[in-house]
C-alpha cells in the first residue's frame, strides 16, 4: 500500500484487493509512527476517519462510483470543515469548530472522500516555512533538520511522509509549489477564481488559490476536476468550464508547444543543484520535441515588492475582523469554554501576524496610501501585462520552482524569508495565473522542484506538459522506514 497514489488507491478498493478500513489503519499508523517527528497534522480525525472508512465497507454498491470513496485525504487547517477544529494555526483561534465546510471541503465529501485530518501551517498563512505555527513549526521528513516551506507545509510533509493520500493546500504567492518542491510532491496553483474561495480563512483575498498537493500529476489533474467550478457563495469564482484534466492529459501535439524561459530566472543567486536539474529538465522538454526559447521579463525582484505591499495590506484588513471576537466550541457558544481565550491582537496573534498586520495597516493609512499601496498596485499591472504578453506568444513559462532546496528554522527568522524563497512564484500569483511545481531531482539529497506556468483557465496545458515531463524524470518518493 506505501506510496499509493489515488488512481492506485482507488483501483485496489473498487477491485476489493483491499478494504476502506485497511487503508485508514495504515495511514492512522504511519501518523503515529512519524508524525511526532514531522508535526504536520494539527488534528487527526481518528474516529471519524474510521467510521466513513466502515460505512464505504458496509455499502460498497452505494459508494463505489464516488469518485474519492474510500481516499485519505488530509486538509490544511485554513479550510473550515464542519464540526472539525478548525485553527488556522492560531492562538486566536484555539477552539473553533466551523458549523459549515468550505466549499472545496463539501465537494470532496460530496465524492465520499475520508478527511483524515486538518494539517499544520504558518499562522494564517504568514509564512514560507511552516514555522510560525502556534502549535509549533512543521519538519521535513526528507531531512527532520529542515523546514518542509510553506505555508501548505504540513500538506506537503504529510504527503511526502505517506501519512495520506493527497492533501489540499492554499497558495498566495508560492505557499503551494514551494513546499511541493521542498518536499518532493507535485503542487498545482491554479488560475486565481478557478476553484472557489468560500470557507477559506483569507489571507490575502486579491491572491488566495485553493488547490491540490498530490504524489503525481495526474492525482492533479483528477483532484482539481473535483474541486474546480463557479460557486455562488463567491463572486470572484469563474463561470469557466471545468475540463476533464484527467483524461485529457495525453491530448498533446509536443511539437506544437512553444515555451518561454526568462533569462532573469536564471540571473537569480540559485542553489548549484537546483540549476543543475533545472538545465537538464530543460534538456528533456526539448528531446520531447519542444521549442524553448529565451525571452526577458520585468525583474522578479519587483515582485518581492508589489507582493509585500499588496499581501500585507489585506492581510491588515482580514485580520481585523478577529479583534475582539470570541472564538470556541460550536463557534464561540459555549462560553465557559472559551471565557479565557485570547481574543485580541495583542493576546491572540503571534509575531509574524502582528508584523503583518503593521507593515498593511500603515500602507493602508492616510498619507501613505497613495505613496505604497496605490502605487504597488500599478506595478502589478504592469506584472501582468508583461506575463499576458509573454504568454500570448508561448503556451507556457518556466523555471525553478524556488531557488534553493529546503532551508533551516534559522533561515526563517529573516523577515523578508517568505518573499525571498517565493521570488520565482510572486510575479505569476500577482498576475492571478495558474501555475504546477513537479520533483525533479535531489540535490544533496533534497528534493528540487520545476514550474511551469500557464495562461489563465489554460490548468490543461500545464498539467499536461508536466505529466509528460514527469514519465521521462520519473519520481522521486521518499520511504521512511
Amino acid at each position: 500500500m506505501e506510496n499509493f497514489t489515488i488512481t492506485q488507491l482507488r483501483e485496489k478498493l473498487l477491485s476489493k484487493e483491499i478494504s476502506a478500513t485497511e487503508v485508514v489503519e495504515y495511514y492512522l499508523k504511519r501518523i503515529e509512527d512519524y508524525d511526532p517527528k514531522l508535526n504536520s497534522f494539527i488534528t487527526v480525525c481518528n474516529e471519524e476517519s474510521k467510521i466513513k472508512a466502515t460505512e464505504f465497507d458496509n455499502n460498497f454498491n452505494k459508494y463505489k462510483d464516488s469518485k474519492l470513496s474510500g481516499i485519505p485525504i488530509s486538509i490544511k487547517d485554513v479550510y473550515s470543515t464542519k464540526d472539525i477544529l478548525t485553527t488556522c494555526a492560531s492562538k486566536i483561534l484555539e477552539g473553533y469548530i466551523p458549523v459549515y465546510d468550505a466549499t472545496v471541503v463539501s465537494r470532496i465529501i460530496k465524492e465520499n472522500a475520508i478527511i483524515l485530518g486538518k494539517t499544520n501551517l504558518d499562522e494564517f498563512c504568514h509564512g514560507s516555512g511552516t514555522a510560525t505555527s502556534y502549535f509549533g513549526a512543521s519538519r521535513n521528513p526528507w531531512d527532520v533538520s529542515k523546514l518542509p516551506g510553506g505555508s501548505s507545509g504540513g500538506s506537503s510533509a504529510s504527503l511526502a511522509a505517506d501519512l495520506c493520500t493527497a492533501s489540499l493546500g492554499t497558495e498566495t504567492a508560492g505557499s503551494i509549489r514551494l513546499p511541493a518542491s521542498w518536499c518532493g510532491v507535485v503542487g498545482l496553483k491554479p488560475t486565481y477564481g478557478r476553484v472557489s474561495r468560500y470557507g477559506i480563512l483569507a489571507m490575502g483575498s486579491s491572491l488566495d488559490s485553493p488547490g491540490p498537493i498530490t504524489k503525481d500529476v495526474k492525482d492533479a489533474a483528477y483532484l482539481l476536476e473535483i474541486i474546480a467550478g463557479h460557486d455562488k457563495n463567491d463572486f470572484t469564482s469563474s463561470n469557466e468550464k471545468v475540463p476533464n484534466y484527467s483524461s485529457n492529459l495525453e491530448k498533446i501535439n509536443l511539437k506544437d508547444i512553444k515555451i518561454a524561459l526568462p533569462k532573469e530566472y536564471l540571473e537569480l543567486q540559485l542553489e548549484d543543484g537546483v540549476r543543475k536539474n533545472f538545465l537538464r529538465s530543460v534538456d528533456v522538454l526539448k528531446q520531447l520535441g519542444i521549442k524553448i526559447e529565451e525571452v526577458s521579463l520585468l525583474d522578479p525582484k519587483f515582485g518581492i515588492a508589489v507582493y509585500t505591499l499588496t499581501c500585507r495590506s489585506e492581510v491588515s484588513s482580514n485580520l481585523a475582523r478577529y479583534d475582539g471576537t470570541r472564538y470556541g466550541i460550536n463557534g464561540g457558544n459555549d462560553i465557559s469554554v472559551v471565557e479565557n481565550y485570547n481574543t485580541t491582537r495583542g493576546e491572540g496573534f503571534g509575531q509574524e501576524a502582528k508584523r503583518r498586520i503593521m507593515t498593511g495597516t500603515f500602507s493602508l493609512s492616510a498619507g501613505y496610501a497613495d505613496e505604497y499601496f496605490k502605487k504597488s498596485e500599478q506595478v502589478r499591472q504592469l506584472i501582468k501585462e508583461d506575463l499576458d504578453k509573454i504568454l500570448s506568444k508561448y503556451d507556457a513559462i518556466i523555471g525553478p520552482s524556488t531557488p534553493s532546496t529546503a532551508l533551516s528554522d534559522k533561515d526563517a527568522e529573516n523577515p523578508l524569508f517568505g518573499e525571498l524563497a517565493d521570488v520565482l512564484a510572486e510575479g505569476s500569483s500577482l498576475a492571478g495565473l495558474p501555475g504546477i511545481s513537479i520533483p525533479n531531482g535531489l540535490s544533496n539529497n533534497m528534493p528540487t522542484g520545476f514550474q511551469f506556468i500557464g495562461r489563465h483557465f489554460d490548468e490543461q496545458k500545464i498539467l499536461s506538459l508536466s505529466y509528460y515531463l514527469e514519465k521521462e524524470i520519473g519520481k522521486q518518493v521518499l520511504n521512511l522506514k
